[in-house]
């Protein structure tokens, strides 16, 4: 009825400022089985882009990899940008969003993925490791939706949680609290199993 969106709960707190202090990387699988994800992180994506102190990128892949980042004004665009199906390949999106990382000690990667890996098994954990050694918080979301455990492939699951890459599924609601946390490097609060 306002015409604009109203915010429910406000997270974190800070001054304004006109110069971007975090960069954020939304890396999303888009096969058919994450289409929930895709949509709340389109959403999500699109209120970031609008934070002046956050500079978000949007990537989306199945075995290809798409960037979104221009059409972030608009939620929309986005939606209608991603097409879902497809097979996966984590690690061609990975190398993607690794060569667009200019600030890693500020950069805060997003991977929204059931981890089912059509490419380099191997070779995106090494991405991964290189990320965190360099500084890069890394988020791994094997859903965003409302419904409950997703299917993921805990092999890989396991292996990201090794390298410091705790993988969890995340409801829309806790999501501005993971990404709170991970912004501040504070440890994230992972839902209970």
């Amino acid at each position: 009825e306002y015409g604009t969106v109203v915010p429910e709960r406000l997270i974190g707190y800070g001054r304004a400022s006109q110069s971007v202090k975090k960069d954020v990387v939304l890396c999303i699988d888009q096969s058919g089985s994450m289409a929930a994800s895709v949509v709340y992180a389109s959403v999500f994506g699109a209120v970031l882009a609008s934070m002046r102190s956050i500079d978000t990128r949007l990537v989306v892949f199945d075995t290809n990899v798409v960037d979104l980042t221009d059409d972030l004004d608009d939620p929309v665009d986005v939606l209608f940008g991603t097409q879902l199906g497809g097979g996966t390949d984590i690690n061609r999106a990975l190398a993607y969003c690794q060569s667009k990382i200019s600030r890693p000690a500020e950069t805060v990667v997003v991977l929204i993925s059931d981890l089912y890996e059509g490419g380099i098994r191997d070779e995106m954990l090494k991405r991964v490791a290189a990320m965190k050694a360099a500084g890069v918080q890394f988020v791994t979301l094997l859903a965003l939706s409302d419904e409950g455990a997703p299917a993921y492939d805990r092999e890989h699951a396991s292996a990201l949680a090794a390298l410091g890459a705790p993988a969890f599924a995340c409801t829309p609601d806790h999501f501005p609290d993971v990404m709170a946390a991970a912004i501040e490097k504070r440890p994230l609060p992972v839902p209970e199993a």
